[in-house]
């Protein structure tokens, strides 16, 4: 299930947001080889999911480029420049451009941190798996791939995690007099597992997966409010349209995205970036995002938790409680 329909990425205006600048420069985390400097698109995250990342908004030809570069990093840097055109059908200007786009100064530089990414892979990390599921693979193989999948794209996530957005987003929460979720399709089933998990703890959260209600609850936001909007497109109006309209109430806005320059981050304060699984025939990105989403809502939780840790223990422990009976066998009636 896909949260759909789109807008257009130029339907937005990329207006400043009038509000608290959050710092853009991750923190925390190891430092992949083959990760760009400066202010690149998808800074942080491994090769393989920036250029998941970066897919969407890639001319055939660039992509082409990138996808063959993260598939076979080593093979790729031995090649110069007019080898990997050769390569990949496409031209040197072509190849250039790919890697400026990646986020590199030059070819150079890219294929400096395809070898170092390629030593790296060589010195113990276990043989790729391919994520295509055919329709006659036995069950085994389905379960495999998957799994190799998940457990990828969560650890592409935690890499390329802006921790000082997080914390941002987890002071934004703690102290938000009302917190209002909005997402569609499958980003909404990800919202409701945010709200009932901070409703567990004592916060005021609603998750909003008709839009309608979304927008009519979004104009009674306020300062001191936060509204969360999770779409892994970015580009989805329903979740846009309620976003933008707590965001020009005054409320902090939080946005959850596998596309971190989508329009949804025009009307928001912070921005969380998820990575996902290869889009297949048989798994539309939409599904795999899921498992990151989740990865990120737990993050916010606990941290939200530990942050309001005296308020947050009695709530769970009165939830649990007020519970506990409906998780006892009854006996059946006469």
């Amino acid at each position: 299930m896909s949260d759909e329909p789109k807008v257009a990425f130029s339907e937005v205006p990329a207006t400043p947001h009038g509000h608290a600048e959050v710092p853009a420069t991750p923190h925390g985390h190891a430092e992949d080889p083959a990760a760009p400097h400066g202010d690149a698109p998808g800074r942080g995250l491994p090769l393989r999911a920036r250029v998941r990342s970066l897919a969407p908004s890639m001319t055939p030809s660039v992509r082409a480029v990138a996808e063959t570069v993260a598939a076979d990093p080593a093979g790729c840097s031995r090649l110069t420049v007019s080898a990997l055109a050769a390569r990949t059908g496409t031209s040197e200007a072509t190849v250039v451009r790919t890697a400026r786009l990646l986020g590199y100064p030059g070819y150079r530089d890219l294929r400096l941190a395809l070898a170092a990414l390629a030593a790296r892979q060589e010195s113990g990390a276990a043989p790729a798996v391919t994520a295509d599921i055919a329709v006659d693979d036995p069950i085994a193989d389905v379960v495999a791939k998957l799994a190799h999948e998940e457990a990828q794209t969560l650890a592409d996530t935690a890499a390329g995690l802006d921790l000082a957005a997080l914390g941002a987003a987890v002071t934004a929460l703690a102290t938000a007099r009302r917190i209002d979720i909005y997402g569609v399709g499958a980003s909404a089933l990800v919202g409701q597992d945010l709200a009932q998990k901070l409703l567990r703890i004592g916060l005021v959260a609603h998750a909003h997966g008709d839009p309608h209600l979304a927008v009519t609850g979004a104009v009674q936001l306020r300062p001191g409010d936060a509204a969360v909007a999770i779409s892994h497109s970015g580009a989805t109006g329903d979740v846009i349209d309620p976003l933008r309209t707590a965001f020009e109430r005054g409320a902090t806005t939080i946005a959850l995205t596998g596309h971190p320059h989508a329009p949804v981050s025009h009307y928001a304060d912070v921005v969380l970036a998820t990575s996902a699984a290869r889009e297949t025939r048989l798994r539309p990105a939409a599904m795999s995002s899921r498992t990151s989403q989740l990865l990120v809502v737990d993050c916010l939780f606990v941290a939200v938790a530990q942050r309001t840790y005296e308020t947050a223990a009695p709530a769970l422990a009165a939830s649990y409680e007020a519970l506990a009976p409906r998780r006892t066998a009854r006996s059946p009636r006469p």
